[in-house]
């Protein structure tokens, strides 16, 4: 298989894997609480890492610990318990749409903070991603009224954190290796998470009697391996093998994907709503779209 054709299946993987995501954190929230779910994430997925990568840990430089750390809070810590917090009130397809605001938010932080200059389209972009998220939270308010869409505001905070994150690890952390980086960030993150998991009531015997509970760890498995730790590894070949523009496209197609799930679970999508998410996509592309 030659590197075109990589680039493409890598593309079509991650875009199911992740689209899938926001379905798996809200099955896992039947059994778990958000606090469970997150912590129980990152662990999970900590632990695989460290089995195929810890021997990368010794490539990093003493230097970028700092930055290691501040990249896993912000780009794994934070937004695992974001997202399960969110989905206890957002539809899980919903959730998928406001995380395409990540591109966008990267061009936006890249310029105010790190200094990495954008053009007059990528903030024009930017402007037009955020119309499309207050189009598409208001009609998902009109159209939901039993579910309070202020909880829309943590996926916004944590594509935040992720667009952050983004801009460290491309001014910070551009000589590490993408393996080493992704197991330092569990190592700076994996022992605040158990110490949080040890005080919600998860390892009482009343837990694991539960059916429901049973079912939600299955889909927590599933979201850690695949939607975490497998993605994360994917996702750094295909930016080796493509450019970061192809790369970034998988944000075109990961609401697809989980909004055919949350039509096969249920939840109900507005058109408004498939109009606020393409002005979202549409503001992507502009502040992705090469002159």
């Amino acid at each position: 298989m030659n590197n075109n054709q990589q680039k493409w299946t890598y593309l079509v993987i991650l875009s199911i894997i992740w689209g899938s995501s926001f379905i798996l954190i809200k099955k896992g929230l039947v059994g778990l609480s958000p606090t469970q779910l997150g912590s129980l994430r990152i662990i999970i997925t900590g632990i695989f890492l460290f089995v195929f990568g810890f021997s990368s840990l010794k490539t990093i430089a003493k230097k970028n610990w700092k930055w290691m750390v501040i990249s896993g809070l912000l780009g794994t810590f934070f937004p695992a318990f974001l997202f399960a917090f969110a989905e206890t009130e957002v539809d899980s397809a919903v959730a998928s749409m406001l995380n395409s605001l990540v591109p966008l938010n990267t061009v936006l932080f890249g310029l105010a903070i790190f200094k990495i200059a954008s053009t007059k389209r990528q903030v024009l972009g930017v402007v037009i991603g955020f119309i499309g998220t207050g189009l598409l939270i208001a009609n998902g308010a009109q159209l939901n009224p039993e579910q309070n869409y202020l909880y829309a505001g943590f996926i916004i905070i944590a594509t935040i954190m992720y667009a952050l994150n983004v801009n460290i690890i491309k001014k910070h952390l551009q000589e590490e290796k993408p393996m080493a980086i992704a197991v330092g960030n569990f190592v700076a993150i994996i022992i605040p998470s158990l110490i949080i998991l040890l005080f919600t009531d998860f390892f009482s015997e009343a837990m694991y009697t539960q059916e429901k509970v049973q079912i939600s760890l299955l889909y927590v498995v599933l979201l850690s391996i695949f939607g975490t730790a497998l993605a994360k590894v994917m996702f750094n070949k295909l930016v080796q093998i493509a450019s970061p523009v192809f790369a970034s496209s998988v944000t075109y197609l990961m609401p697809i994907v989980a909004v055919l799930w949350g039509f096969m679970d249920g939840e109900k999508i507005s058109f408004a709503q498939f109009i606020g998410a393409a002005i979202i996509l549409f503001g992507v592309y502009l502040a992705n779209r090469k002159k």
